[in-house]
């Protein structure tokens, strides 16, 4: 009888310990956020989670407060919901929070790319701003030219046909297909035989690079969770491996007005002896991680703009405004319009307009590992400690986005929200009566801030332009409702809707 004790009590002792190394009974220390395991083991929250992230949230803070620490799939994040703390955490990811160990991971796991070098970002920034965006915008209103208007002038009619889609499915196509094309250089006329056969080869090849990039992008979700089915994964492989070869470092070297950026990307890995499988693998990376949302987020600038009848009229005008100071003119048999960089920064009505969108729709969650143990100081002056190996996580859709406080009547769309009296950008937003530097963050904050941020907003504004100039659009259904979000996309930037939205449109001339 002693005998089997013993063995009960060693195999109690041997699942308590398991438990202890799962994080299954780990308890608040003194001077920690409260802490919440959540129902199962290692597990923690995570099923909670990704089914509504945003829901989740605002259930913990409501029994916690404005920082809490939750167990999610064997790790614990810390979560800070009061944007006037977000400033601490920017700080310290300087030196004691990290973000790459965490996008490693997640890039290993998705595209299947991964690289024991640290390449500097500086290569990035330097061809997304400055001059380097000025070359890049140019190649993308070519591209847009290409895929939108190659029609105008054959004379075949279309002005006076319209063309019905989902609104969804056509942003995401023409703004995806010419952010691709902008980056990953265009066919050769010397390849093809002459300059028109060539643009039709890219609207053909950018088309079919599209579709299949829908089936992954449908995946993405359940594929950064791990929660893939058997015919998903083997799907998501069939797809990962027909990007590696369509996107192969060889093939986009056969193009001709290839981004500098995208060259000096694939240069540099060269240069530290990466092989060219892993090279192509970091391709499918780019084009996600510079197409992947901005398609959706050209969806909802459009589609708010069509229900609201005054910010469409107000961008509009600026649009008109702008070609006129530039004495460009749209004629039936006239020259496409140019619209430059310069042009772009004129737009202050049209860019609170995207800044609203992307406050509506974008949702990143943006996490980062503690390196070491730290502490970090609440604007409320409470002062907690984190711990080595935990992770920090904001998600600013809740935290500030839509706070009431910051932005009132958060749920509605307003163009002008980011607007000043005057007309300038508005940036003067406040919590408990005191400033806050980030009120909108659709691109993260700090030094891990998107670096292409300037290029998609530009990509977004080109798209807009095209439409109001080029094209009559209005929805099918005029009383259409917004659609939801599809809460299985939290997280990931850009939202997409449950469903999409018919609409109808068609050339002017």
């Amino acid at each position: 009888m002693g005998f089997l004790l013993l063995i009960l009590l060693a195999l109690l002792a041997s699942v308590l310990g398991g438990f202890y190394l799962l994080g299954a009974v780990r308890q608040r220390r003194p001077g920690e956020p409260p802490l919440d395991r959540g129902p199962i083991p290692w597990l923690g929250h995570v099923l909670e989670f990704r089914r509504d992230t945003a829901k989740f949230l605002e259930r913990m803070k409501g029994k916690h407060g404005d920082i809490f620490t939750v167990q999610l799939g064997g790790f614990y994040f810390t979560f800070l919901m009061d944007p006037r703390s977000f400033g601490m955490v920017v700080k310290e990811a300087r030196t004691k929070l990290d973000f790459s160990k965490f996008a490693q991971h997640l890039v290993q796991k998705v595209f299947g790319y991964h690289s024991d070098h640290r390449f500097p970002q500086m290569s990035s920034n330097k061809h997304l701003m400055g001059d380097g965006l000025v070359v890049m915008t140019q190649a993308m209103m070519s591209n847009l030219q290409n895929l939108m208007l190659h029609s105008v002038g054959t004379g075949d009619n279309n002005h006076m046909t319209w063309n019905e889609d989902g609104l969804f499915s056509y942003s995401y196509n023409i703004v995806f297909r010419a952010g691709y094309l902008a980056l990953f250089g265009n066919e050769t006329p010397k390849s093809t035989g002459s300059m028109e056969k060539a643009r039709e080869v890219d609207r053909v090849e950018s088309q079919e690079l599209f579709l299949e990039f829908r089936k992954y992008d449908q995946l993405f979700p359940n594929l950064a969770y791990g929660v893939l089915l058997p015919g998903e994964k083997r799907e998501a492989e069939r797809l990962k491996r027909l990007f590696w070869n369509m996107l192969s470092v060889q093939k986009v070297k056969t193009k001709e007005n290839i981004s500098v950026w995208v060259r000096e990307q694939q240069q540099e890995r060269e240069e530290h002896g990466m092989e060219d499988f892993m090279q192509d693998r970091y391709m499918f990376l780019l084009l996600w991680a510079s197409q992947g949302n901005t398609g959706p987020a050209a969806f909802w600038l459009l589609f708010y703009l069509m229900k609201n009848p005054d910010a469409m009229r107000a961008v509009q005008g600026e649009v008109e405004e702008v070609l006129k100071e530039t004495g460009q003119e749209v004629k039936p048999e006239g020259p496409f319009i140019n619209l430059t960089q310069d042009m772009l920064q004129k737009t202050p009505i049209l860019d609170s307009a995207v800044e609203e969108t992307l406050r509506l729709t974008s949702a990143p969650v943006l996490t980062r590992a503690v390196l070491q143990d730290m502490s970090l100081k609440m604007a409320d002056g409470n002062e907690y400690h984190i711990r080595e190996g935990d992770r920090v996580a904001l998600f600013p859709y809740t935290a500030v986005q839509m706070d009431p406080e910051v932005h009132p009547d958060p749920l509605t769309y307003k163009y002008d929200r980011f607007l000043t009296a005057e007309g300038s950008k508005k940036t003067d937003f406040y919590k408990g009566g005191k400033k806050i530097k980030y009120y909108n963050m659709p691109w993260g904050a700090g030094i891990t801030m998107c670096p292409g941020r300037f290029f998609a907003t530009n990509e977004l504004k080109q798209f807009v332009f095209l439409m109001l100039t080029y094209f009559d659009f209005e929805l099918k259904n005029p009383d259409e409702k917004i659609p939801d979000i599809d809460t299985k996309r939290w997280g990931f930037g850009s939202m997409h809707p449950t469903r999409d939205i018919q609409f109808r449109y068609r050339l002017r001339f």
